[in-house]
């Protein structure tokens, strides 16, 4: 079975400058397109996720009513580490800190900035498994229940006090922080990059790689 990827957006600085780079880890989309007050207050991952969705629909407009799947390896990572930290020092967690900490953060948070109505879910892939959480998104499609749909993933940079526990990871592209949106379709368009089930990418990374070079 086979499905087709168009018009992918990526927030990626460590793509562009190598992907064994970390300079730019700790960059952010500036998605000044937002409410200063309502932006102010996001972290790495909630930007890039906001304006990867933002850059596909400023393309392809009637993908702001599209279904919207969102992945993430490690979700709002940063402040997770924040609240642990919190609890450990001060035996207390800030009411805000917690609501912006929650793994579906970031794609609820781009609903609210572009005023999206179609609805979303979350997948989180099991042990990093980035094929099975593309192939959980192109489900929808494949099965016939929509024929577009909205797929995003976000992860942004680790916090510096997990490194030495990631083992062989620590100096690879897996650390970066990245982020990409794009149209999964059952139907094959002028510009789509065709996927089957037998080739689907291993990581993000070999996804993005994949689209760049076929765009």
């Amino acid at each position: 079975m086979r499905f087709y990827i168009s018009n992918t957006k990526a927030w990626a600085p460590g793509i562009e400058n190598g992907l064994d780079s970390i300079a730019n880890e700790k960059l952010s989309p500036k998605i000044e397109f937002t409410d200063p007050m309502f932006r102010r207050r996001f972290s790495q991952i909630t930007k890039m996720t906001i304006q990867v969705v933002h850059d596909v629909i400023e393309e392809v407009p009637e993908a702001k009513d599209f279904k919207i799947i969102f992945s993430s390896f490690r979700g709002e990572i940063g402040r997770e580490f924040s609240i642990d930290k919190m609890l450990i020092e001060d035996k207390s967690i800030l009411p805000a800190a917690f609501s912006l900490s929650v793994f579906n953060t970031p794609i609820a948070a781009a609903t609210i900035a572009l005023k999206l109505k179609g609805g979303y879910s979350v997948i989180f892939p099991s042990k990093g498994n980035f094929r099975d959480a593309l192939l959980s998104a192109a489900a929808t499609v494949l099965s016939g229940d929509e024929k577009k749909i909205l797929f995003a993933y976000a992860d942004e940079k680790i916090p510096d006090e997990y490194r030495d526990t990631l083992g062989n990871y620590s100096s690879t592209a897996e650390l970066l922080p990245l982020a990409f949106a794009c149209i999964l379709s059952s139907e094959k368009e002028e510009g789509s990059m065709e996927m089957d089930l037998g080739t689907l990418a291993e990581t993000p990374v070999d996804f993005l790689r994949k689209a760049i070079q076929e765009s």
